[in-house]
């Protein structure tokens, strides 16, 4: 958990996710697309992946855990809450807010 803890609070924006997995591709397209520059944490490439992975389930209480998005050091979620917040139109508020889009 320290690890990912660490890796989150890195940046304005950390996606955690399989280089395999297209939700994972397809949030990041996203978040390009509104004009952040995520820092992507493929799991299945890291020494460390395993550990996160599993730190990453339980804090989502879910498995698969990818892709998980932090925006501002704070857990999101996964593809349906990001999603959601897109549409609510919520999503840019909160880039902004984390200082990962200006516009």
């Amino acid at each position: 958990m320290e690890q990912v803890t660490k890796l989150a609070g890195q940046r304005a924006v950390v996606i955690f996710g399989m280089s395999s997995c297209c939700m994972c591709h397809t949030v990041t397209t996203l978040l390009r697309d509104l004009g952040a520059n995520p820092t992507v944490v493929e799991l299945d490439e890291d020494p460390w992946g395993k550990e996160m992975e599993k730190a990453l389930a339980r804090l989502l209480g879910r498995n698969p855990a990818v892709p998980a998005v932090f925006i501002g050091g704070r857990l999101v979620g996964c593809t349906d809450k990001v999603m959601s917040l897109h549409l609510s139109g919520k999503l840019v508020p909160l880039l902004r807010n984390a200082g990962a889009v200006w516009v």
